[in-house]
């Protein structure tokens, strides 16, 4: 494993760069990516690890929409995802019903002793969290057309 600190800090930027780029805090991000706020806090800082590398880098990378390889390749010194112009991906937005739905269907099969008012808070907060981060439109369900109307 590489354990060059320039290397480490030239990571660090990187990732701080696209969380910034994607209007994400820090802690929005350790929500999305399912790690905690310390985690982010050490790769953005360009902390060396001192054992293995830590497996929520994979996680922070995939949540910005870097492809799998790009730690190992920004470790190496290769330009981060989107500053050499290379593609990455792009986030696709869904409607909230659509969103909605899979949300409640996973609570059901997840929770066993979850009351139906429950889980529908619980896919509103969801919901919301999504529409904050650009995944659900702001249009609340409803989105518009693209067909086109004779007069």
């Amino acid at each position: 494993m590489n354990r060059d600190p320039e290397s480490w800090a030239r990571l660090g930027r990187a990732l701080r760069s696209a969380r910034e780029g994607a209007g994400f805090t820090q802690a929005e991000l350790a929500e999305v990516a399912n790690v905690s706020s310390r985690s982010i806090q050490d790769a953005e800082g360009g902390k060396v690890p001192t054992g293995r590398r830590p497996y929520t880098l994979a996680r922070m990378a995939a949540a910005l929409g870097w492809p799998a390889g790009a730690v190992d390749d920004v470790l190496d010194g290769a330009a981060p995802p989107g500053d050499d112009g290379q593609d990455i991906p792009v986030q696709v937005q869904v409607d909230e019903e659509t969103a909605s739905g899979a949300i409640t269907n996973a609570m059901v099969r997840a929770l066993d002793n979850a009351t139906p008012a429950e889980i529908r808070e619980a896919v509103r907060l969801a919901v919301d969290a999504l529409r904050r981060h650009g995944v659900i439109s702001e249009t609340d369900g409803v989105q518009p057309s693209t067909k086109r109307v004779n007069p």
